[in-house]
């Protein structure tokens, strides 16, 4: 079973498929690697794709501490899992959790990405909800070590972003559902407290957003109502950035609408690969209402 190692000792658990220009996919907290085998199982046929367990998800470790989790831990983790791969430079596709990760990746270390992909980011985020989140998310851990995830896995699958996956595909749902149930409690409590409550907002990094150089496309689903603001934000903020808004979809993106989002990542990394996915046009400036000076 391949293994890389962190820089702080932990190990995580990685698999491969394909071969060609290499993509690496990091998942969300209600996820974990397998929830990318749709993504996997289309882009190997032309690219060398990564998927891994991040920390707190066996088989990868689960370290005890709460301080062995946080935001910069995690974008360091995907490189890490670069590193044991042999891979210099990778297309970067996170969902939510993952996508966060991502963004941080390609903010500290952007020699690193080809591309960035961001679904389903942006929890947390809006000034207006950091305190809410923050209690929601301690909420969200003590129930993980009080009650355990078979127990949480209900409620939160079912939730106000997530309804719109189980009624389109019941099937696929209850297999999301119950890999839920099946997380360490231990981890998921820790990834809740260390990284999901601990991460700054987006609009915080603004001045570092506008000087990010990376390709980048966002993703969000119409019913995913507080990735909607975020998403706009930072395709405003981000230079060589583009926004996609999935209809009729909420938060699981890749699995909901699977074939509709395999589409528009291949599209994006074709036009990057292609050198033709460019900065916005200065001329194209928002402020602008029916033309200069109008």
């Amino acid at each position: 079973m391949p293994i890389a190692t962190t820089d702080d000792g932990v190990r995580l658990h990685y698999e491969e498929a394909g071969r060609g220009t290499p993509i690496i996919f990091v998942h969300e907290f209600a996820g974990d690697h397998l929830a990318w085998e749709p993504q996997i199982r289309f882009f190997s046929r032309r690219h060398r794709c990564v998927m891994y367990a991040a920390r707190g998800y066996p088989p990868s470790d689960v370290p005890e501490s709460v301080e062995a989790y946080g935001q910069q831990r995690a974008a360091r983790d995907i490189a890490c899992v670069l590193d044991a791969c042999g891979i210099d430079l990778a297309h970067v596709v996170g969902l939510s959790m993952g996508a966060f990760a991502t963004l941080h990746l390609g903010l500290n270390t952007p020699e690193r990405a080809r591309s960035l992909t961001l679904g389903g980011i942006g929890y947390g985020a809006e000034k207006s909800m950091e305190a809410t989140f923050r209690e929601l998310s301690e909420a969200t851990a003590r129930a993980f070590e009080t009650a355990g995830s078979q127990a949480f896995a209900d409620s939160y699958a079912g939730g106000s972003a997530r309804v719109q996956f189980q009624n389109k595909d019941p099937r696929g749902w209850q297999a999301f559902r119950d890999a839920l149930a099946r997380h360490d409690p231990r981890g998921a409590a820790n990834t809740m407290r260390g990284v999901q409550a601990s991460r700054p907002s987006l609009y915080d990094l603004e001045d570092r957003l506008e000087g990010l150089k990376v390709p980048t496309l966002i993703v969000a689903g119409d019913e995913d109502d507080h990735t909607l603001l975020p998403g706009i934000f930072l395709k405003r903020a981000i230079p060589a950035s583009g926004l996609l808004v999935v209809p009729k979809c909420g938060h699981t993106i890749n699995l909901e609408e699977p074939e509709m989002f395999n589409r528009a990542l291949a599209e994006f990394i074709a036009m990057v690969e292609a050198g033709a996915w460019a900065e916005r046009d200065p001329r194209a400036r928002p402020e602008d209402f029916m033309g200069p000076g109008r």
